[in-house]
């Protein structure tokens, strides 16, 4: 089974969500309870703090399409590229705008391509 994640995130005791987007996204949060939290890892691997209350909110392909697509986002910067940098999950990309990052970005990251393509099987049933 392909375990690619698709999101790498973390829910802390006071409900603050950190999550690591890439290999060297070193996220920490103090947390209202004075503990420190870390997640590291992007979609690469996941390394986190161990304090015992904290809930892990990674979602790999080997999750369901539905959990899947309303997980993973995707960075933009709008279509002209002249927006500030936000993320769109891709249960709200447009099926042009999934379908120019199959089509435009080299980089891709594997499991994100195979989660988009699979978005647009799901669209076409």
């Amino acid at each position: 089974m392909d375990t690619q994640l698709v999101r790498n995130a973390m829910r802390t005791p006071d409900g603050t969500i950190i999550r690591s987007r890439h290999r060297h996204d070193y996220v920490t949060h103090k947390d209202a309870n004075g503990s420190e939290y870390m997640l590291d890892g992007g979609l690469d691997y996941v390394r986190s703090s161990a304090n015992g209350d904290e809930e892990y909110m990674a979602v790999t392909l080997e999750d369901t399409h539905e959990v899947v697509r309303e997980a993973c986002d995707w960075g933009t910067y709008g279509k002209n590229g002249d927006q500030e940098l936000s993320y769109i999950t891709l249960c709200d990309m447009e099926t042009e705008h999934i379908q120019a990052v199959l089509l435009n970005v080299a980089t891709i990251n594997p499991g994100i391509r195979t989660a988009m393509e699979s978005e647009l099987e799901y669209r076409a049933n």
